[in-house]
């Protein structure tokens, strides 16, 4: 399942992920559930008629990035995997970073920092002038739905219903959306 949040530049993109690290971390080996968001900037595009027509939307490059992630085999709500990208270069996410205030209470962290945007894009190296007002104070009257989405989408991923059908898909799979 994907969910779109668009405002005026930024847009919020939440999955459904199951994931196998080709290359884990000791201690990260096994696949991988739960919800993926991303902050993304967005572009409207051009009228591609009339003035009725539909306008033309990208979803462009990822900006920031939190993977609320539990190993397979682990305990539902443990969050063991749960980890944060506060940079990525170009479509490339930085290394993961955990953070315990993130995986004590990962709702709460993640309203925080979709309440916080400019904190959020100064910390991924955003130039200010890629959002408008319009994102910061949308993004921020928004972060209850987005978290809201969230939420449910992990109960959703907890019974099971982003799992890959069988073991055999489950090898080359990488992710689902995003």
């Amino acid at each position: 399942m994907l969910y779109l949040f668009g405002f005026e530049r930024i847009g919020v993109a939440v999955s459904d992920i199951y994931f196998v690290d080709p290359e884990p971390a000791k201690g990260q080996e096994g696949p991988e559930r739960g919800v993926r968001l991303e902050l993304r900037l967005i572009q409207p595009g051009e009228l591609k008629g009339s003035i009725y027509s539909a306008r033309p939307i990208t979803i462009e490059r990822p900006v920031w990035r939190v993977d609320l992630l539990e190993s397979v085999d682990g305990t539902p709500g443990s969050f063991d995997r749960t980890h944060h990208h506060p940079g990525i270069d170009g479509w490339e996410p930085g290394r993961r970073v955990f953070d315990k205030g993130l995986s004590a209470d990962p709702l709460r962290w993640l309203a925080e920092r979709l309440a916080d945007l400019e904190g959020v894009l100064e910390q991924a190296g955003v130039k200010s002038d890629e959002v408008t007002p319009a994102d910061v104070s949308g993004l921020r009257h928004h972060a209850p739905e987005i978290v809201e989405t969230v939420s449910r989408l992990l109960v959703s991923v907890r019974a099971g219903k982003s799992d890959p059908p069988d073991a055999e898909s489950a090898t080359d799979l990488r992710a689902s959306w995003l």
